[in-house]
């Protein structure tokens, strides 16, 4: 007779959750695109070391399942995530392309989304923002615990989603900067032709 698992408290399995987000996060998407989840992370650096660094990034996807298991997410679900977890590692033996297949086979983050609607099922927690960013949502928390201030709804979110707002900012100079040097090259070639 096999032993059910102990049920979890919601802020165990926030908690829980929180930890597989900071370590998808890091896997998989480290540096991102604002207000998405795509980006490129330590798997994909990994994977530019042949052999040991992607057999490296498998070990390490593998931990994700076992947080995964900790949280109560029945290995059927999990299956998915393994096998998705062990192409990208035979694919990553591929120099160049299985770099690129990393940036794109995320599989930190499936193993996420699987436990993510395993607990909106089980624990009705329907709150993404201790995943979506981890590492500030802990914080944000913390800071909530001794000030008002924080837990303002307005100055929660502006946390919460400053990578975002950087990252859109950067995106804007970036764009700034480039069309003034174009603007620049045009005229210096003008320049030339006079």
């Amino acid at each position: 007779m096999s032993e059910q698992p102990k049920k979890l408290s919601q802020q165990e399995v926030i908690r829980l959750e929180r930890d597989l987000a900071k370590f998808a996060n890091m896997m998989d998407s480290v540096v991102r695109i604002p207000f998405t989840k795509q980006g490129v992370g330590a798997d994909a650096a990994l994977s530019t070391i042949p052999v040991v660094g992607d057999v490296a990034g498998f070990v390490l996807t593998c931990y994700t399942i076992y947080k995964a298991k900790q949280i109560g997410v029945p290995q059927s679900k999990l299956a998915p995530v393994l096998r998705l977890a062990m192409m990208d590692a035979v694919v990553g033996f591929i120099p160049v392309l299985g770099t690129i297949f990393d940036v794109f086979i995320r599989p930190s983050r499936k193993a996420l989304a699987i436990v993510h609607d395993h607990i909106r099922e089980e624990y009705q927690i329907r709150s993404e923002s201790h995943v979506t960013h981890p590492f500030l949502h802990e914080r944000l928390e913390h800071k909530q615990q001794y000030s008002a201030f924080w837990r303002n709804p307005v100055v929660a979110w502006i946390w919460l989603h400053l990578p975002d707002l950087f990252g859109v900012v950067f995106i804007v100079l970036l764009i700034i900067a480039m069309w003034l040097g174009f603007s620049w090259l045009w005229q210096w070639w003008q320049g030339l032709k006079v």
